[in-house]
């Protein structure tokens, strides 16, 4: 399985530490909870990246990384029955919550979860606190994007 993660900042394209997330919190996990946010198509990746930014406050460029997940089996998908009924509110408490207790529990490597600006398409949200975390990925490339001036 590959997943796909854009950040600002070269230095930043080795940094599977979720340290962003423990920082900042975000709509699966509460400020201090590692958890690094990855797309299943490098698309997605951008989208969920880019409604982050204001209007013209776009970064000249961003990298995206291309992660192999080695054991599909160590990923679970969330059911459709098991989401909160707003979980596409932003910091929804319960999405939060059950996200830290996924992260807590390490059962999994990562949680499959739609993603709340396209619905037919996933997020992974991989625990850096898994045994074997970093045994079970491996970075396939970095590729720096050049922002459509259509965007900024």
């Amino acid at each position: 399985m590959r997943v796909y993660r854009i950040v600002q900042d070269k230095k930043r394209t080795s940094d599977l530490s979720g340290a962003g997330a423990f920082r900042a919190g975000g709509r699966w996990n509460s400020e201090g909870t590692y958890m690094l946010y990855c797309s299943e198509n490098s698309s997605l990746a951008l989208l969920e990246k880019l409604v982050h930014f204001d209007e013209g406050d776009l970064p000249p460029q961003l990298f995206i990384t291309e992660l192999e997940i080695l054991d599909d089996s160590l990923i679970y998908t969330l059911p459709d029955k098991d989401y909160h009924r707003d979980w596409q509110k932003l910091a929804l408490p319960e999405n939060q919550q059950q996200g830290d207790r996924w992260m807590r529990e390490k059962n999994y490597l990562g949680v499959r979860v739609r993603s709340a600006i396209n619905t037919a398409e996933y997020n992974c949200l991989l625990n850096p606190l898994f045994p074997r975390y970093h045994e079970s990925l491996r970075i396939i490339s970095v590729t720096e994007i050049k922002m459509d001036e259509r965007l900024v």
